[in-house]
């Protein structure tokens, strides 16, 4: 780490422990921007990355402040900690390799998403949190922009070295380790700006984040993120009928069951077919999710090591030393077995279920701002457009921030929306006066003791 990462990484620090709960998730989030997983510091021989250090920072900040004494577990938490300690155990049982790099994943996991869950507490403070970071996200979109034009690579300021990815026109990379990676990073974000716009007094705000997040998608040059924007206006598209999803989800089954019996290859090569139209590798995924399913045998139980899958293709990875394990579900199962990747579909069944529920009590209020419900079906979207992602690519580097960041957001937020019940009109006030209203509850009650004690 040069002078400048030092820099960048002692100021991130200091935001994330002494700023407020919002400028604490800012802190993080520009971290991720900015501190490319080149960025590391030796400590006792062993190099940490320099995320690891901002998320010793808000740890070390969440429990001085004591800032998890109003915490409650929901449903996604409890599938999110069985996720990762599930992965983690079975894959210590089974391996003598590794084991500190599983560890590592599992503490960034606990750490990222609990920190996000405690730090956004409600709805303005998301939508200050999409605010402000356009201030971070609006120089970054001009350093990919300069290295998909000029062919120069700007993070080697911060000594990131990085080759310039050229197939026809140049991708760009950024500060992440793939073109795919950076351009999931506009894929995402663009769904909860669009979510925004519909908040008449945010939408510039709204305008310049979907700009930022396509640009990057452009500069990224990547069939994946192409992809996962087409699919994410699918899924805005859906909103007209919003109202009969049950019958969207069954027909969509009816459709893909009716494929499988018709179609000479298997189901999944429809991914292959979708990336004749939107570029990348996308036979390549097919092929991953054939050879997984033809030796399920070996790997159903606890996983396999990597090195075992070497001649499952012709083709392989030469850094693992196995094949090019481009699938999040099946990287899951590759480390702990069927258990892992079951638990991971069963996350994002039950973030769609709380957003699903979420969007059910808004619609039927009377009381809540029309507003909220196109943010949160933003939030169901952008999970859509995760899982989608997860079919052509895992999140190795530092992605896995902004996809905690967002499944947190959407955790605590449904959540709130679910408990709430009839006050969800409480969701849309600003802080100051939530909190007077609350005053006023406190006071009328005490109001009303004193009367009954005197009658």
């Amino acid at each position: 780490m040069n002078a400048i990462g030092g820099s960048i990484l002692v100021s991130v620090m200091l935001v994330v422990i002494f700023g407020s709960d919002r400028w604490a998730v800012i802190g993080v989030m520009a971290g991720m921007l900015y501190l490319p997983l080149g960025q590391v510091i030796p400590v006792f021989g062993i190099n940490l990355f320099a995320m690891r250090f901002v998320e010793i920072a808000v740890f070390v900040r969440i429990v001085f402040r004591r800032e998890f004494l109003s915490f409650v577990w929901n449903g996604i938490d409890r599938v999110f900690f069985a996720l990762y300690t599930f992965t983690t155990l079975v894959f210590l049982a089974r391996s003598n390799e590794g084991q500190a790099n599983v560890i590592g994943i599992a503490v960034d996991a606990f750490i990222c998403y609990f920190s996000f869950r405690m730090l956004l507490e409600d709805v303005e403070d998301f939508k200050w949190f999409l605010k402000v970071f356009l201030l971070f996200l609006g120089p970054y979109t001009a350093l990919v922009l300069t290295e998909s034009l000029m062919g120069y690579h700007l993070f080697t300021f911060l000594g990131y070295v990085q080759d310039v990815w050229r197939e026809g026109r140049i991708r760009s990379v950024g500060s992440f380790d793939h073109p795919a990676l950076l351009g999931t990073l506009g894929a995402s974000f663009v769904q909860l700006y669009i979510g925004l716009w519909f908040s008449r007094k945010d939408r510039m705000f709204a305008l310049a984040g979907i700009v930022f997040c396509l640009a990057i998608v452009w500069a990224s040059n990547s069939g994946g993120p192409i992809s996962c924007v087409i699919y994410g206006l699918l899924g805005w598209m859906l909103w007209v009928c919003r109202k009969r999803m049950q019958w969207f989800r069954r027909s969509l089954v009816a459709a893909l069951c009716l494929l499988a019996l018709v179609m000479k290859a298997p189901i999944w090569f429809l991914i292959a077919k979708l990336g004749a139209i939107t570029g990348g590798d996308s036979w390549h995924r097919s092929q991953i999710i054939d050879v997984f399913v033809r030796h399920i045998d070996e790997w159903w139980l606890a996983g396999i090591p990597i090195g075992a899958t070497k001649y499952w293709l012709p083709t392989y990875n030469h850094v693992t030393g196995g094949v090019d394990l481009t699938n999040n579900y099946l990287c899951f199962g590759a480390q702990a077995g069927l258990g892992a990747t079951a638990l991971s579909i069963l996350l994002l069944v039950r973030g769609f279920s709380y957003v699903g529920n979420a969007l059910e009590i808004i619609r039927n209020s009377s009381e809540s701002d029309s507003s909220l419900e196109f943010l949160f079906w933003g939030f169901g979207v952008v999970l859509a457009v995760h899982a989608f992602n997860w079919l052509g690519i895992p999140y190795y580097d530092q992605t896995y921030v902004l996809w905690f960041m967002q499944l947190a957001v959407l955790a605590t937020l449904s959540d709130k929306v679910i408990r709430s019940g009839s006050n969800i009109v409480e969701l849309s006030l600003p802080k100051q006066e939530l909190k007077a209203m609350q005053r006023h509850r406190y006071r009328s009650t005490i109001t009303m003791s004193k009367f009954q004690t005197l009658a």
